[in-house]
């Protein structure tokens, strides 16, 4: 949902810079898309797979877990997404990848992403289910900002639609990484996001 870094928003047309960029973060090969992007209607099942994983994320790091949670598209009922179930997870300490990492990875977790630079951001796929994890340390504004966005979602036909619209229409363009999709949808994000946060601070109340 974010630039890579949380810097202002590349030019998503830019496949040079992201390759530049994204050889910075990644571990191991880049991995372009070898298939349109595909934009899938909801399925019932995204829910309970993403409850499997948590249950094994909490059996693996036990008390480590500060939060875990389902986030991104796959996360609102009724919302179409791409078949990738994103889950998000705070630790006490994400920078310290030793207290954590080693653990997930013996079990199947596969750490492809490391971004200091943007809130000790990791990414880890899994072992037998497409999925994102997301990890970060204990508290941090990006994992509250990516609830609140799940939660309007979840609240508001209008914008769930809009969201909808949106990403089908840029899955058509023709990309070569995700995250050029994934940055295509700043605008329509950031406009979603301030609603959800008027919504959530209504004019006049401190």
């Amino acid at each position: 949902m974010a630039p890579m870094s949380g810097e202002a928003p590349r030019d998503p047309d830019d496949v040079a810079a992201y390759e530049r960029e994204l050889a910075k973060y990644t571990i191991g090969q880049l991995q372009p898309l070898t298939a349109p992007i595909e934009v899938a209607g909801y399925d019932p099942t995204w829910p309970r797979l993403y409850e499997r994983e948590a249950v094994r994320i909490r059996s693996i790091l036990k008390g480590r877990v500060v939060r875990i949670e389902h986030v991104g598209s796959t996360s609102v009922h009724g919302l179409a997404a791409k078949p990738i179930i994103d889950i998000v997870l705070e630790v006490p300490d994400s920078s310290d990848e030793a207290a954590y990492a080693p653990e997930l990875e013996t079990a199947g977790y596969v750490l492809r992403i490391r971004e200091a630079d943007w809130f000790e951001h990791r990414l880890f796929k899994g072992p037998d289910t497409n999925i994102n994890l997301h990890t970060f340390s204990a508290n941090c504004a990006e994992v509250d900002r990516m609830l609140m966005f799940r939660d309007w979602l979840r609240s508001d036909a209008a914008d769930r639609e809009l969201y909808t619209r949106t990403k089908r229409e840029l899955a058509t363009r023709d990309w070569k990484y995700m995250q050029q999709y994934a940055d295509a949808k700043t605008a329509v994000v950031k406009e979603i996001m301030a609603r959800a946060r008027a919504a959530a601070c209504p004019p006049g109340v401190a």
